[in-house]
């Protein structure tokens, strides 16, 4: 070990870094020769144990004073979690309050006798891992790295495996399968336009999965405070995965998964990040949006256009546009008057249709008087505050601006309060969702922002419109707190925040809380507070009702209550491409399933053919919307014919498909299994899949392999050694573990594969909205495994009750050339099963019984060349059935 006086020389030299950069560096030798902890008074449990760690020498002090003594607290929560807290023991630390993270029931605990993973410690110096009890695997260790704990850094460092299969850790615009070579990860909230790759962007998730032949596990950091997660492989000790963190205290969780199942260690983080919210059926539909529609004339002739072109659009969305001075909870009276607002609106729910507007956090600072939402609020005193006490302000859309504090005891009556005015079904605006943006929360003030007022002056904000206002009545829809004392502005270590200071375009992170804490612990988690008040306040709405809530900033646990889109895009194939991976980071690891990105792009002007590509894609996001900049092009899909032939084409697919993705956003709401998979969840052996970011399955058997280059006909997908179905032909197609080539694909289609083994639960034709869809007949396709079998399952309720009164659940099975429909029909569909598609028979069959009888010979239809089988039904979907061929 080095001696007290040459280490405080290193430590010194390591701190002289380029101050000049945004964030901090000092030589991993340096912090590896901290002296660490060592771990006494150990005292075991039969579900963990509990000891001190005492500072093991001199201290580092690398950004401020080590903590000289810690608490230690192990916990086997279930056979599958372990939970390790590390605790400053002579002064209280900021924690996550219960309220916005509830904790995972651990009343039942478990013991390291029935556990998938344990907790192994070496005493002196410090360090422990966690390994896989039926293999002894370790799969995290922080074996050569000392802890460092001080007020505003904490440092843990585990080792990796060469080549590790690293995912998650967002929100960023990285590859899936994350390099691990000197990759640093920023967790820091921030307004991040054109989501540039390698920076922070809008929320935050300290959670990974790593991906082993042998197995796949989960850990987590419940930690709110900014952070650098660091990948590298060229550090002393070899690969490694660190943590370096500026406040707070270290709170894992560690998650076992499975030895032959990644699905399952989504599930186990769901119990800890809380279940994803069930989605309304609706919501599953098409969504059209721009920032720049001017005014209720041109919002409704968006949707009467997307009537004349036979595009279905189920949801009519509307930017700020629609805003008084950019101010929330108003109406622009000249160009969006609310008698026409009220009209669009009716006319969108007598089409079976729906209306959604933004909301931002930030409420315009107007202390004279006169609007409704600054001066109720400021009568409760609910505003942000900065240090010395006063309105903390900022400036945004609306000109100088002031921000709810979601920690505000009076905060969610306020919000339920301005949401059950202004979007009164009577007489305000009747949403039947919500949009929030700017939740980092955004602020255009640049540092020092002490004259926030002259800021707004040289913005131009709020921006003058540039358009006159419509006749008022032209006519629209005609047919055709801790003890130490802490740097809260700059703290020593420097995270890498792409905006620079941690203020920067932001809230004051010294801003203070009514309940003690400041803005720079809660940062993090303003975006997914918002959303929460947001998601009560549309519930007292319409009690019993599903919320749909799209949120742009997030934390771990916000798929309970919203959904995400990714956030402000640009027109760029480059953009197209990793919205791929982006979503899957958000519907497979983060349990926030509602997720997908602007289609053909929010900034920028798209082009004609990356439009028709978006188009098809999108219709495979779980969210989709078109949406795009208010200086950009119009790029509604009814603007060019390919784009128009794409989304027709791809929006069928998809609405057809509507009630097997409900299905699987109802299981994920259950247990947590993932929405999407990415390819190696559903091949976790073959090395191959493991980096595959630009295919992915969506559902369990739905193969999405888009053509990913700029005016490309072809593409080269990888198909596991399977068997797989054609979604187009139906005609069977062997994998053979190997890169195909997929030539001649036009600009409006998209290259679908079923996997073998699945039975699909189709409409038998889409419609335009999502209300007629669901008075359409259903038909099932079954596609054969290599083994001759099949399953599968369909969930229906009313699509929007919180408790339905009525559900069917139904099992499709297959097997020997049987197929068995049974299960629980206790919701009356009112449709009928109009047919039977059996994929991959050889020959057609001498005969047909449905449920044991024979069937007539014109309700048998053979393709020897795509060797499909239909076999007409035609009765109602109220009982099982079977259908068998010989």
């Amino acid at each position: 070990m080095l001696l007290g006086g040459r280490l405080s020389i290193y430590v010194a030299l390591a701190l002289a870094v380029l101050r000049s950069t945004n964030a901090a560096y000092v030589d991993p030798r340096v912090l590896d020769a901290c002296p660490g902890y060592t771990a006494t008074n150990v005292k075991t449990r039969r579900d963990g144990l509990t000891a001190d760690l005492t500072l093991a020498g001199t201290a580092c002090n690398v950004f401020g004073n080590d903590t000289q003594k810690l608490s230690l607290n192990v916990v086997y929560e279930t056979d599958e979690r372990i939970h390790l807290k590390i605790t400053d023991a002579s002064a209280a630390r900021y924690e996550i309050p219960e309220s916005v993270f509830p904790r995972p029931n651990s009343r039942r605990t478990s013991s390291p006798k029935s556990a998938a993973i344990g907790f192994n410690y070496t005493a002196s110096p410090f360090s422990f891992s966690i390994y896989r009890t039926s293999t002894k695997e370790v799969l995290f260790s922080t074996a050569s790295h000392p802890l460092i704990f001080e007020p505003q850094y904490l440092r843990v460092k585990t080792a990796l495996p060469s080549n590790a299969n690293i995912y998650g850790l967002g929100e960023h615009t990285n590859p899936f399968h994350l390099p691990t070579d000197n990759t640093t990860l920023t967790l820091w909230s921030r307004d991040s336009y054109g989501v540039p790759v390698g920076t922070n962007l809008y929320g935050n998730h300290p959670v990974y999965f790593e991906h082993r032949t042998t197995g796949t596990h989960g850990v987590f950091l419940l930690n709110s405070n900014g952070m650098d997660i660091k990948l590298t492989n060229g550090d002393p000790g070899g690969p490694a995965l660190e943590y370096n963190v500026i406040g707070g205290i270290l709170d894992f969780y560690f998650l076992a998964g499975s030895e032959t199942d990644p699905t399952e260690v989504a599930r186990q983080y769901a119990e800890v990040a809380g279940l994803p919210a069930e989605a309304p059926y609706w919501s599953l539909g098409f969504h059209q949006c721009r920032f720049g529609y001017k005014d209720f004339v041109d919002v409704a002739g968006v949707i009467s256009s997307y009537k004349a072109a036979g595009i279905p659009l189920e949801t009519m969305w509307t930017d700020i546009d629609y805003m008084d001075r950019r101010r929330i909870f108003t109406l622009e009276p000249n160009y969006f008057p609310l008698n026409r607002m009220r009209e669009i609106v009716a006319y969108l729910h007598a089409h079976d249709q729906r209306y959604i507007v933004m909301t931002d956090p930030a409420v315009a600072y107007v202390p004279e008087g006169g609007y409704k939402a600054y001066d109720t609020g400021k009568a409760l005193d609910l505003w942000l505050k900065a240090e010395n006490g006063s309105d903390s302000l900022g400036v945004v859309w609306p000109g100088v601006t002031v921000y709810p504090d979601w920690f505000h005891p009076e905060i969610q009556n306020y919000w339920n309060s301005e949401f059950k005015e202004f979007f009164n079904p009577e007489t305000g605006l009747d949403i039947d969702g919500s949009w929030i943006d700017m939740n980092e929360p955004a602020n255009f003030c640049n540092l020092p922002c002490d004259d926030p007022f002259q800021q707004a002056i040289e913005q131009n904000m709020p921006p003058a419109r540039t358009s006159p206002a419509p006749d008022p009545n032209t006519p629209i829809f005609v047919e055709g707190a801790e003890l130490t004392k802490r740097d809260l502005l700059n703290p020593l270590y420097a995270i890498n925040n792409a905006a620079g200071a941690l203020s920067s375009k932001t809230a004051a992170t010294n801003a203070k809380h009514p309940n003690g804490l400041v803005e720079y612990d809660v940062h993090n988690l303003y975006g997914t507070m918002m959303s929460t008040s947001t998601h009560e306040a549309m519930l007292a709405r319409r009690p019993g009702k599903r919320t749909f809530v799209i949120t742009r900033s997030t934390f771990a646990g916000a798929g309970r209550t919203v959904g995400k889109w990714l956030g402000d895009n640009l027109s760029l194939w480059e953009h197209y491409r990793f919205s791929i991976p982006g979503m899957l980071g958000f519907a497979s690891i983060y349990q926030v399933p509602m997720v997908g990105s602007d289609i053909c792009g929010f900034g920028m002007d798209t082009t004609e053919t990356l439009c028709a590509r978006w188009a098809t894609l999108g219709a495979f996001y779980p969210f989709m919307r078109n949406h795009n900049q208010d200086n950009a092009i119009s790029q509604e899909f009814y603007r060019w014919p390919v784009v128009t032939e794409a989304a027709k084409y791809a929006i069928d697919i998809r609405y057809r498909l509507l009630d097997y993705i409900y299905t699987a956003f109802h299981q994920a709401h259950e247990d947590g299994t993932p929405v999407l998979h990415p390819v190696f969840y559903k091949y976790p052996k073959d090395s191959n899949t493991f980096a595959i970011e630009h295919q992915f399955f969506y559902g369990d058997s739905i193969l999405v392999s888009p053509v990913t280059e700029e005016n490309s006909t072809s593409v080269s997908i990888y198909l596991p050694k399977d068997i797989f179905y054609d979604f187009t032909t139906l005609g069977p197609v062997q994998g053979s573990g190997a890169a195909v080539t997929l030539n001649d694909i036009p600009f409006t289609r998209i290259p679908l594969h079923i996997k073998g083994g699945s039975i699909l639960p189709l409409r038998a034709q889409s419609a335009m909205t999502t209300t007629i869809l669901r008075k359409t007949d259903f038909e099932f396709v079954v596609a054969p495994n290599t083994r001759g079998e099949a399953s599968g399952s369909l969930y229906i309720d009313d699509g929007e009750s919180i408790v339905p009164k009525s559900t069917t659940e139904v099992q499709m099975r297959f097997k020997r050339g049987k197929l068995d429909v049974s299960g629980k029909f206790g919701y009356k569909t009112g449709v009928k099963t109009a047919r039977v598609r059996f994929l991959g028979v050889d020959a057609r069959p001498k005969v047909v019984l449905v449920d044991w009888k024979p069937v007539r010979g014109s309700a048998i239809a053979y393709d020897a060349a795509t060797k499909v089988l239909d076999v007409t039904i035609d009765s109602p979907f109220v009982k099982s059935f079977s259908v068998q061929y010989l």
